[in-house]
């Protein structure tokens, strides 16, 4: 009898703490609130996301890609239940290219540019820029073989996102950021396009 009364006593209990977490994600609208209740709640084991369209294609992002902004998916498993809540929904402009990198700390501007001639005529001659990025490029991304992938707006130096915009996809240019001592080629892969992107807060609560 006493078993069935606390039983009873942490039912109630319990629908009232999932109710208060419902209405708490409710009033959050905005990623420096969300960023905030993450902060301040420790136990909720909350994160922020951003999903890309054309990079997360997961079966989860797909359900909140379908979303409107501000819609929630629950996520109920045996021992903890997992809210999503669409806190932004844009698209946002990105750009795609490859790169080769040269340090201006370690190389003088004369080695420089005797490699970008070099290199820019064995591209021009047939040779894989990828390759050519692989063997040449002094950064980690010569690994990729120089593709930066889909990048938004404002990510990458301003200099370097100009560059592309006065440039056809296709084109293959040396590029200077004399302040920085960075120094590349630049091979154009894509054209700029908007992709929809996704702000996203996660909060999970255990099943007791």
């Amino acid at each position: 009898m006493r078993l069935l009364f606390i039983t009873l006593l942490i039912i109630p209990c319990f629908s009232l703490a999932q109710e208060s977490l419902e209405k708490e994600i409710d009033s959050i609208n905005t990623e420096e609130q969300a960023k905030s209740y993450i902060k301040e709640h420790k136990a909720a084991k909350g994160k922020f996301y951003v999903f890309n369209k054309q990079k997360h294609k997961t079966r989860l992002a797909s359900d909140l890609f379908k979303l409107s902004k501000g819609g929630t998916k629950v996520v109920k498993t045996e021992f903890k239940k997992t809210y999503y809540k669409i806190i932004d929904k844009e698209k946002v402009t990105h750009y795609r290219a490859s790169y080769i990198f040269f340090d201006g700390s370690k190389l003088s501007k004369e080695e420089i540019d005797a490699k970008r001639r070099k290199i820019i005529s064995q591209y021009q001659q047939g040779y894989k820029f990828s390759r050519l990025a692989e063997i040449n490029s002094m950064d980690i991304n010569a690994k990729r073989g120089g593709d930066l992938g889909w990048f938004p707006e404002g990510e990458m130096h301003p200099e370097f996102e100009e560059a592309l915009l006065e440039h056809d996809n296709g084109d293959i240019f040396a590029l200077d950021i004399e302040e920085k001592k960075w120094h590349y080629i630049i091979l154009k892969t894509h054209d700029a396009k908007d992709i929809e992107e996704i702000k996203v807060l996660k909060l999970s609560e255990t099943n007791n």
